[in-house]
């Protein structure tokens, strides 16, 4: 009888504890609700007080009077196909989403027109700007987003073999045939990167067609009553992915965008028709002027008569890049070039002699004809974890570190802000050490080619430690409950305690400085309860065994307070919600128990 009661009282200690948790999450949910109310509705009113002539983005008859009007405007606004683009990851009507993706389109062809239209009107010139060391027309033209490189070929030097444009680390070479002709080369460099939302909108339709194939096949086994088998992927695997598409030949390489990322922007390599050039008769200038506009040379299409029997023989051309300097290659960068004519997708067929001097960060390859290209990264290059730690800095102040598989990185998060620290320089500039929210910290560390972060794709790709993803994100909001007291780590028998449960080190902390090494106790988490074990880190074997001096807990937070001073318990009391939010939200967004 006495052990019933005994186990009944435990019970409700138990169920206490888990309706006190729920009690402080909830209350810390609501306030974070109207705090992201409050936040959009000040960006509203920012929107409607600007008074700039910027149109919504998300009327769709402002987009289209906007681009109706802009056609005749010189701006090349690059912000706009920005909120577009956030507006069309986040519709989830499809009418609306149809609607983004149209305006994206629209924004995007006419801003490269724009820039058609700006070559044409300098090579039209090309003569009046003559070398006079080369005997042709050579230029740079830069801005925060753009990097022209024009070439205009004057003298038609049957020995000119290429060009580096020094100034901006852009290099091409050309053969015989196109070094005799009235051609212009043209390497364009936009930091942003257009191209690859068209491919995974391709990726979309495709998905759309699968999903009717699969829908279809189930009607027949329905009336057939047989069993059919078909390699149809899920939704998430069919975005940006070409190994799983059953309507796509894998013998075309196209690029799979949620294994590789682009970094660093798009380099359009092109070669043009050079335009008539003003003649001086008299003291006139007299030019012929044709409607057509910018016409593209066909290489390797154009038949060239050379009188010899390599007349219809086009080589390759080459191109040479100087990484930029806004983004970090963990590995040694891939090259992909776009396929314009066919799938409208990145490919990684048709790049030959590919050379990196890493010294120089200088990537240089050849193509058979003149494409875009870009250089992309493996995603997850940086999973997993090798360790990670969360520590104390304050009230309402911590610090995230990662030793990821290729670069350490730290995040120091104080109420609602995050802050990079890295020991690497080339790359990062532009992001560390400044504050700013995590899910802007998030975009910028992708964009610049240090990911940490995982979605519902990474598990393709990382090992991991399989867990259950509500225990797991349960041990995360009680973690960043209790971030400004204690502190966590990484524990090696994380992955010897089965999916059910998980295993971190933990401790109460309040000083700013490293965690002594004698400080850490391990705890086991499940979905029902917690306890503290009787192992430690250096011990030979996992055994679940609890602390003899410890007690069982239905939530982590309670296990933690039986060895936390009031202080530390009264710290936790007093995190503010955006601060805890800001912690959850980066704990989420990286999952170390599951990828370390």
């Amino acid at each position: 009888q006495k052990a019933k009661l005994q186990q009944e009282e435990e019970e409700r200690r138990l169920r206490e504890e888990e309706e006190q948790t729920n009690d402080i999450l909830n209350t810390k949910l609501m306030k974070h609700s109207d705090n992201n109310l409050q936040c959009s509705l000040c960006v509203q009113w920012e929107r409607y007080m600007r008074c700039d002539g910027a149109p919504d983005p998300a009327v769709q008859q402002d987009i289209n009077t906007y681009i109706s009007l802009w056609r005749d405007d010189p701006e090349v606004n690059v912000t706009l196909v920005d909120e577009v683009e956030g507006l069309f990851k986040d519709a989830t009507d499809p009418q609306e989403n149809q609607q983004y993706k149209e305006a994206l389109i629209n924004l995007q062809e006419l801003i490269h027109f724009k820039h058609h239209l700006t070559t044409e009107d300098i090579l039209k010139r090309a003569s009046s700007n003559i070398d006079t060391e080369t005997g042709n027309m050579q230029t740079v033209i830069r801005d925060d987003q753009v990097t022209v490189c024009l070439w205009a070929n004057i003298k038609k030097n049957p020995r000119f073999k290429g060009l580096n444009f020094e100034e901006v680390g852009f290099g091409f070479e050309i053969p015989k045939q196109l070094a005799v002709s009235d051609v212009a080369v043209r390497i364009l460099h936009t930091h942003y990167d257009h191209l690859s939302m068209l491919a995974r909108m391709t990726h979309l339709r495709i998905q759309t067609a699968s999903r009717r194939v699969e829908e279809e096949v189930q009607s027949i086994q329905g009336l057939e009553g047989r069993k059919v088998r078909m390699n149809v992927p899920a939704e998430g695997d069919l975005i940006g992915s070409s190994v799983q598409l059953p309507l796509m030949n894998q013998a075309v390489h196209v690029v799979d965008l949620i294994q590789f990322t682009p970094l660093g922007g798009v380099f359009y390599y092109d070669v043009f028709h050079l335009p008539p050039q003003a003649l001086q008769v008299n003291g006139w200038e007299i030019r012929q002027f044709l409607n057509a506009g910018l016409q593209t040379f066909h290489y390797p299409t154009e038949k060239f008569d050379f009188g010899s029997s390599d007349a219809l023989i086009c080589p390759p051309i080459g191109a040479s890049v100087i990484l930029p300097d806004f983004v970090v290659f963990l590995e040694t960068p891939q090259v992909a070039r776009w396929d314009a004519a066919g799938r409208k997708q990145w490919r990684m067929d048709g790049i030959t002699d590919v050379s990196y001097d890493e010294a120089e960060a200088k990537i240089s390859f050849k193509m058979d004809s003149f494409q875009a290209f870009v250089l992309m990264q493996k995603t997850y290059a940086n999973l997993p974890f090798q360790s990670w730690e969360l520590r104390p800095l304050g009230q309402d102040a911590a610090i995230f570190m990662v030793n990821g598989a290729l670069i350490d990185l730290s995040i120091t998060i104080q109420d609602n802000q995050c802050l990079l620290q890295s020991e690497r320089d080339r790359g990062l500039s532009h992001i560390v050490g400044k504050w700013m929210n995590v899910s802007a910290l998030q975009k910028a560390m992708i964009n610049a080619g240090v990911n940490i972060f995982v979605n519902q794709y990474t598990d393709n790709y990382v090992s991991t430690c399989g867990k259950d993803p509500l225990t797991e994100h349960a041990a995360y909001e009680q973690m960043a409950l209790f971030a400004s007291a204690c502190a966590f780590s990484r524990s090696k028998w994380n992955s010897k305690c089965g999916a059910e449960h998980l295993v971190m080190q933990a401790c109460e902390h309040l000083d700013s400085a490293p965690v002594p090494e004698d400080s850490w106790s391990l705890y086991l988490l499940g979905a029902q309860r917690s306890q503290k074990l009787e192992i430690t880190e250096e011990s030979e074997d996992f055994s679940s065994d609890h602390h003899p001096s410890s007690e069982f807990h239905s939530t982590f937070i309670h296990m933690l307070q039986d060895s936390m001073s009031p202080g530390g318990v009264a710290r936790t009391r007093e995190s503010h919600h955006l601060f805890v939010d800001t912690v959850q939200s980066l704990l989420c967004a990286t999952r170390p128990l599951m990828y370390s």
